[in-house]
């Protein structure tokens, strides 16, 4: 296993704390060191949110420099958008469907940019866009998104998938185990 450098950015709400921690679970089982750092400031109010996650060797830093993080997981589109200067040029940009609007777009100062997915694609062309919201519907709760982007960064890591499926089980309260278990397979295209 090669080192890994994973930025989460999103909106408060949206999982990206228990993403993270789901992440290190993984890596921490696999026998890596493991950095996180976290930035939620005004998440209670629907504020930006960002996540760190290292894994190594030895990871000696848990902020990850801009333009070197392999993947970038992003939980909202304008959030994506925001934050791609910390993703590599060749780096994976994991891409919910989904929007949520700004108090600065809700007030009317500025605009949600249209067209925003082939903005995405154009600034890094190993955009994958999953649409979180509506398989975590069909896995019974939209609150289970975050496991629906669990599922499909695993598919871009070298980990066993039960290994995933452990790290949920362990980390969620045992009556919520079962549906985010099934949102996982649903990103991960099972």
């Amino acid at each position: 296993m090669k080192n890994q450098d994973i930025f989460l950015a999103g909106v408060g709400g949206q999982g990206i704390l228990l993403a993270g921690e789901i992440l290190c679970l993984v890596f921490m089982e696999a026998g890596l060191d493991v950095k996180k750092s976290e930035v939620h400031g005004m998440a209670q109010r629907g504020g930006s949110v960002t996540s760190h996650v290292r894994c190594a060797r030895k990871v000696f830093s848990p902020l990850i420099p801009k333009g070197q993080a392999d993947i970038l997981m992003g939980f909202e589109a304008l959030e994506a958008l925001r934050w791609t200067d910390f993703l590599k040029e060749d780096g994976v940009l994991l891409v919910n469907r989904q929007k949520i609007n700004p108090t600065t777009v809700t007030s009317g100062r500025m605009d949600y940019p249209s067209r925003i997915y082939d903005l995405l694609k154009k600034k890094r062309p190993k955009t994958r866009i999953v649409d979180g919201l509506k398989l975590a519907r069909k896995a019974g709760d939209v609150r289970t998104v975050n496991s629906v982007l669990v599922g499909a960064i695993s598919r871009e890591l070298d980990f066993p998938e039960e290994m995933w499926k452990q790290a949920i089980s362990q980390r969620l309260p045992e009556k919520f185990v079962p549906m985010n278990l099934h949102a996982f397979e649903l990103g991960r295209g099972r």
